[in-house]
């Protein structure tokens, strides 16, 4: 197995794996690069939906999709779909997966299927570099700070994703989701301190309202969403990308109007998180 960094601060290349096969001490180290770097990208894989699922059960717990599951004998896949005539897409916009969930999902196994033939890229932004950048004065603030999520306004009727390709899956159900986090989490296998907050998903401090919240969110944001904290992953047919969704916010870029992408993924289980 051979590393390569995406960037300085977040994400590692991966050559000489094959996920289809990967198990045993091989898929320990695949887990330690991606808690310590975040998200770990791997070309060139042949990799169907039987061993997508198989890769996921040998690294753990599978969360399932009931909104967009690829085929009912692929339940554990969830299709991430823009058509080409459609303008919104899924994850257009910084977020970490399932944080308005009491124990959040650990990451996703996301595989290329269908892309357009530029655009689309991926970008990864790491909390510990976050976290570890901030000012003294910033890090005694938010010390013992929780905060709310939720994902209503997003799964809403007239939310984000009613504008999507799948929205139809929405419609009619009735969907409520929050929970209460530290603003500042441990991993829970590596001991560093990340930052746990994000633009999609985080509403508020605890005892504190929408308003009296925002312009530390919006610093906090802000800071968190610097190049220098980022990497970004160009797709390419055979490409898979698993990241951990406590180390890492993600961004799925929207600029390919006009053509159709399809991926697939995976959403592993996580555990509860502390300070």
């Amino acid at each position: 197995m051979k590393t390569q960094p995406l960037a300085p601060n977040c994400g590692v290349d991966v050559q000489g794996v094959a996920l289809a096969t990967a198990e045993g001490e091989t898929l320990d180290a695949i887990r330690d690069l991606i808690y310590r770097h975040g998200v770990a990208v791997f070309r060139d894989q042949s990799f169907s939906p039987e061993e997508h699922i198989a890769f996921a059960r040998r690294w753990g717990g599978i969360d399932i999709n009931n909104y967009f599951p690829l085929t009912d004998e692929h339940p554990e896949i969830a299709v991430v779909r823009k058509t080409k005539d459609q303008q919104t897409n899924i994850g257009g916009g910084w977020h970490t997966d399932h944080s308005y969930d009491q124990v959040p999902a650990m990451g996703s196994i996301l595989v290329a299927r269908t892309l357009p033939p530029k655009g689309g890229d991926t970008l990864w932004a790491h909390m510990g570099a976050a976290y570890d950048s901030l000012s003294e004065k910033t890090k005694k603030r938010i010390e013992g700070l929780e905060a709310y999520h939720t994902a209503d306004h997003i799964y809403a009727p007239d939310g984000v994703y009613a504008k999507t390709d799948q929205g139809e899956a929405l419609r009619g159900q009735e969907l409520k989701t929050g929970a209460t986090h530290p603003v500042v989490v441990r991993h829970p296998r590596t001991g560093q301190k990340l930052l746990y907050v994000n633009p999609g998903f985080t509403i508020h401090f605890a005892g504190m309202s929408r308003e009296e919240s925002l312009p530390l969110l919006q610093e906090l944001f802000a800071h968190a969403m610097k190049a220098e904290h980022q990497c970004r992953l160009e797709w390419a047919p055979g490409t898979v990308a698993i990241w951990d969704n406590r180390t890492t916010w993600h961004y799925a870029m929207n600029d390919y109007q006009g053509y159709a992408r399809e991926m697939h993924r995976i959403t592993l289980s996580g555990e509860a998180l502390a300070a």
